[in-house]
């Protein structure tokens, strides 16, 4: 609602439409396309940007921080991608496109052993992305895959990641100054 005020307010054309879900949730998700269905008729383009990183290494690791970023980055990622191009297709919509949010470390694995299990979600999601083009060639259909790798981008997810500790959360951030 924060996002959709600050585009109103600084004039851009278009409207931004807050929708609340909880990508852990498919009930939620599948809730969530069928607004869109009914309010828009349906999606044109998908843009898979939510993500998350819990601070829980692969020898000491809790499994509800393991279960949570696969539920977000990689489970709800694949979701919303099938829930979207059924959307297309019911509509006979060709040329639509579905952008992966990704990152650097779904390419490289750093050596900090908090995100040891993130980079995993996020290398499924390069796969994903690259199983989703080969779907969609498969299929004859003119429909995009893309995905998107930022490096460190100054965003709330260090405060995600280091919630308990702040100070260390806004470190990360001090090298790209």
């Amino acid at each position: 609602q924060k996002l959709a005020a600050e585009c109103q307010s600084a004039g851009y054309p278009g409207t931004l439409i807050p929708y609340k879900c909880d990508l852990s949730n498919e009930e939620e998700i599948l809730s969530m396309f069928s607004a869109i269905k009914t309010l828009h008729q349906g999606v044109d383009v998908c843009i898979n940007n939510a993500g998350l990183a819990r601070p829980e290494p692969l020898l000491s690791g809790r499994t509800e921080g393991w279960r949570t970023m696969i539920d977000v980055n990689v489970m709800a990622v694949s979701i919303c991608t099938r829930e979207a191009y059924q959307s297309m297709k019911e509509r006979n919509i060709d040329d639509g496109h579905i952008i992966n949010i990704n990152s650097m470390n779904g390419h490289s694995v750093v050596p900090q052993s908090v995100v040891h299990f993130y980079s995993a979600t996020k290398y499924a999601v390069t796969a994903l992305t690259e199983g989703l083009r080969q779907e969609l060639r498969e299929a004859k259909t003119h429909i995009r895959a893309t995905c998107i790798s930022p490096g460190l981008v100054e965003t709330g997810f260090a405060f995600k990641l280091h919630d308990n500790d702040p100070e260390r959360a806004a470190a990360t951030y001090e090298s790209i100054r």
